[in-house]
């Protein structure tokens, strides 16, 4: 089904590090079909930029119909984003894109975030009912990370170990000797190919996130592609569209 853009309003925002923003959105029947791994178009009212931003999705209240978004401030048009208020009224395109998968209860799933790439694990968190290890990576300031506690062991990891592990998210596991059966990521793609080699290793499924610009948003423009192992039949080349596609995308999938 063809996605339109819909008029939706400002809830809420608040900022909850120096540059990472979190605003709810009334979105009505969109919270109703989104889910954990999708993303929103977000459109500028700044008539100069014409391209949307694409935010991933880090919370859904289906019953008030409300989405969460959580993003940084790190150009001009989510500095712009970040001046919205209550009542304002923003366009917005989705839900997009493919979300993660299910997990049955008896196995064990790492949820893995790292940066920015942190934000979409809550509403995956909220939602999977097996048992969870949450591992979070941080460059500096935390964000998020204590929201996660009422739905999994929460462990993180920071580059000057101001926190937690000194290290990544991988040094993390290896540090408290963490087991499961399943990865679930979202990241910067250094951490999402270590991940990759370390679930191949450990015999594990993994499901990785992938970051990059988007343009469309809904797969037409070929501005968001990854390497693949097969062809895809949109463009007949090995590439798939990460907006149309993924960004999920089972690991052995994708050349990172």
């Amino acid at each position: 089904m063809a996605k339109e853009k819909k008029t939706v309003s400002v809830v809420s925002q608040e900022y909850l590090s120096q540059d990472v923003c979190s605003m709810w959105l009334q979105a009505g029947d969109m919270a109703l079909e989104a889910g954990p791994g999708q993303f929103l178009s977000v459109y500028c009212r700044d008539g100069s930029r014409l391209l949307p931003r694409p935010v991933s999705i880090c919370e859904i209240d289906k019953n008030l119909g409300r989405i969460r978004i959580v993003y940084r401030t790190v150009g001009s048009g989510t500095r712009e984003m970040a001046l919205w208020k209550e009542g304002d009224l923003v366009e917005i395109l989705g839900p997009l894109g493919n979300g993660f998968p299910d997990v049955s209860e008896d196995r064990t799933a790492f949820l893995i975030g790292g940066g920015i790439g942190i934000p979409p694990m809550l509403e995956l968190a909220r939602s999977l009912k097996c048992r969870k290890k949450v591992i979070l990576g941080y460059r500096d300031e935390l964000f998020l990370n204590e929201e996660f506690e009422p739905y999994g062991d929460v462990f993180i990891a920071t580059e000057d170990g101001s926190r937690g592990t000194r290290g990544n998210v991988l040094d993390a596991v290896r540090e408290h000797g963490l087991k499961g059966d399943v990865i679930m990521a979202c990241g910067p793609a250094p951490m999402l190919k270590a991940l990759k080699a370390y679930a191949a290793e450990q015999g594990m499924e993994c499901y990785l996130s992938l970051e990059e610009r988007m343009a469309c948003g809904v797969g037409a423009c070929l501005a968001c592609v990854c390497r693949t192992k097969e062809v895809d039949s949109h463009s007949n080349v090995h590439n798939r569209r990460i907006c149309k596609d993924g960004p999920v995308f089972r690991a052995e999938e994708v050349e990172l």
